[in-house]
């Protein structure tokens, strides 16, 4: 059953000129509450899916809780999964995590722990919570939403040697996916590094590192790559985000512009596009742009 509990909101899938958005329309196109920072592609229950990560903070800063959204594209619909770690009791607490962004393996899902290396959960393995705990694990929020929650539980922490800003999948030059991802910091200066990394297997074992280098592009959100093309998202405060594109010693800004507050990347062979989002309250927007735009094939072969 893919949606137990009903589409909590429905997105209306248009196009703006030659991009396919999502919109959020209810309070998470505003709050200040929750930010919408990482995403990918994969299958959830037999269908293609979209998984977008959230955290929420206090008015001072202080993580409280994080989520991902996984979304039906077709059927404009999606579900909520609270992310929760088990403390030392085996009592679940909600994953208190900048979760900046996602790599999506089958049932395994990494997500970037700004700081703190890179989370494993198991979407094969999902509990349903309810009442207070669903309350806890939602970081005490729970305005508009059903009285019972799904939850995925933290399986591993992965120690890489960077700050694991965002993560990104790698697939081949024909859009078949690999077994790497890319790992990110973000900067304010040009001084960001991004890892290639081999995931570990499933069970064990960490990140065994490929490569490290430095592109020199400050506030870098998101990083891809598809054969020897990497595409990085780059935020610009308030104005458009900037897409770069090339091989790894020839990075160049692309005409293509993301939205405003752009933050990860995916790409997503089977629909042909390179999704990208928007944190900022207001211009929050979730963004596929077709593989034509930026020189990739249109579908895999």
């Amino acid at each position: 059953m893919l949606w137990p509990f009903g589409p909590i909101w429905r997105p209306m899938r248009r196009k703006r000129r030659d991009t396919v958005d999502l919109r959020w329309f209810t309070r998470r196109s505003w709050t200040t509450s929750w930010y919408p920072q990482g995403i990918d592609t994969g299958i959830w229950d037999g269908r293609p899916a979209l998984a977008v990560s959230w955290f929420r903070q206090d008015r001072r800063g202080n993580h409280l809780a994080s989520r991902i959204a996984l979304i039906d594209p077709k059927r404009s619909s999606h579900l909520d999964v609270a992310l929760s770690i088990e403390d030392d009791d085996g009592a679940l607490v909600p994953a208190r995590i900048h979760a900046g962004g996602l790599a999506w393996f089958e049932h395994r899902l990494f997500v970037a722990a700004t700081g703190q290396g890179i989370w494993e959960f198991d979407l094969s393995d999902l509990r349903r919570v309810s009442g207070g705990l669903a309350r806890r694990l939602r970081g005490g929020s729970d305005r508009g939403l059903p009285a019972a929650a799904l939850v995925a539980v933290r399986s591993r922490v992965h120690a890489v040697p960077l700050r694991c800003s965002f993560i990104g999948r790698v697939f081949d030059d024909a859009g078949r996916p690999l077994g790497r991802v890319l790992i990110g910091e973000y900067r304010t200066d040009d001084r960001g590094r991004i890892g290639e990394f081999s995931i570990p297997e499933d069970g064990a074992g960490g990140f065994v590192g490929r490569l490290e280098f430095s592109p020199g592009i400050p506030r870098m959100q998101g990083a891809v790559r598809w054969g020897a093309q990497h595409f990085i998202s780059q935020s610009d405060l308030m104005l458009p985000g900037k897409l770069w594109s090339g091989p790894r010693e020839d990075l160049r800004r692309h005409d293509v512009t993301l939205p405003v507050g752009p933050e990860d990347l995916a790409l997503d062979p089977e629909a042909g596009v390179l999704w990208s989002l928007g944190e900022h309250p207001w211009r929050r927007v979730v963004r596929g742009i077709p593989f034509a735009r930026i020189g990739l094939p249109e579908r895999r072969p």
